[in-house]
């Protein structure tokens, strides 16, 4: 539904859904014609983490539904401040790796470019929450310069992830000038885009782009659904669009409280997405975050789901559930720490003894 009564036209421009975007608690209570309720806290709350939300993806919430699992993703909550100095502002120790400003360097063989710090809606369980008030330090040519720079003298990085916010925020020139100057390196064979324009503005994915995007295979996009309700026909459209421009499109969500923590809701989204050929990569556990903690769930309680989804759920629709940890120690798998899992390989333990 269309509650801003922006034209048809600027719907359905991606430029026109960025600029109609909900900042405001005024812009909020206008698009759904009632009062907010408890609007000074929310106003304590948007000091410290902002707001932004696309006409396309509020669209998609139940204003009536105070648990609606697409509003707890993007709307603000008093409890993101309520803890003001639970959690931990970088628990990844990003900063810590950078060798060069927004170049991240973790793993030998790959590095993450934060090429902007721009998205089109401000996710309330983001791990980089840190940047959202910040500045973005000088322009985009300088400082992809200098992270080129740095790969150049890198011989044993081969692939970049561009990353950010989210790369698809610059426009078709821009986004081809970055992986252009990053292609151009002899010993970078692979490029990798983060973003999640699929899910919250579908827009953005178009032919031109497309079209830009082939040039630089082998490319892979990794997106962001974590609930079945953003499986709409324009995010699958989108999709579609770069599977058929032969850009491998992988999922990666989070396991965030009140939104996907039941197994229900989360078969639904590995259905959806495999009906969609969007490939469950990664189930995040939640980082402990300044800001995010009242979505994160227990280790227990993923184990749990991702027992029971297990089960029933083919491999190709079933993700690899992870806690990414700062350092070299990247992504663990947490499912081996399942005594289900442990006890059921015990059982068969003469199986793979009789393999030797």
């Amino acid at each position: 539904m269309n509650r801003l009564n922006i034209s048809r036209r600027e719907w359905e421009n991606w430029r026109g859904q960025i600029h109609a975007r909900v900042t405001t608690l005024n812009g909020l209570a206008q698009a759904w014609q009632r009062p907010l309720a408890a609007p000074d806290s929310l106003r304590f709350v948007l000091k410290s983490y902002p707001l932004a939300v696309t006409p396309y993806y509020l669209s998609l919430i139940d204003p009536d539904d105070e648990a609606d699992p697409l509003a707890r993703q993007c709307l603000p909550d008093a409890r993101e401040v309520s803890l003001a100095h639970a959690g931990l502002a970088d628990p990844l120790d990003e900063d810590g790796r950078m060798p060069v400003p927004n170049l991240i360097h973790r793993y030998s063989d790959r590095v993450l470019a934060m090429v902007t710090r721009s998205c089109a809606v401000y996710c309330r369980h983001c791990n980089r929450k840190r940047f959202w008030k910040m500045r973005q330090e000088a322009g985009l040519q300088s400082r992809l310069a200098a992270m080129v720079r740095y790969v150049q003298n890198a011989p044993q990085v081969r692939e970049v992830i561009l990353s950010g916010g989210d790369p698809l925020m610059h426009d078709d020139d821009r986004l081809e000038a970055v992986l252009a100057a990053f292609k151009s390196v002899p010993h970078v064979e692979v490029l990798r885009i983060g973003t999640r324009t699929p899910v919250v503005l579908p827009m953005r994915i178009t032919k031109d782009l497309c079209r830009m995007l082939r040039r630089y295979r082998p490319l892979w996009l990794n997106t962001q659904f974590n609930h079945p309700a953003e499986i709409t026909k324009d995010a699958a459209r989108a999709c579609a669009m770069l599977l058929e421009a032969g850009i491998p499109v992988s999922n990666q969500s989070v396991l965030l409280q009140g939104v996907n923590d039941s197994p229900d809701v989360m078969r639904r989204l590995l259905h959806g997405l495999q009906k969609i050929a969007v490939r469950p990569y990664y189930l995040f556990h939640c980082e402990p975050v300044r800001g995010c903690l009242h979505l994160r769930t227990s280790v227990a309680a993923g184990l749990a789901l991702m027992e029971e989804l297990r089960r029933d759920c083919s491999g190709l629709a079933l993700p690899q559930y992870v806690a990414d940890l700062p350092g070299e120690a990247g992504k663990v798998p947490l499912l081996c720490l399942s005594e289900t899992l442990k006890n059921d390989l015990q059982k068969h333990q003469d199986f793979f003894d009789n393999l030797k």
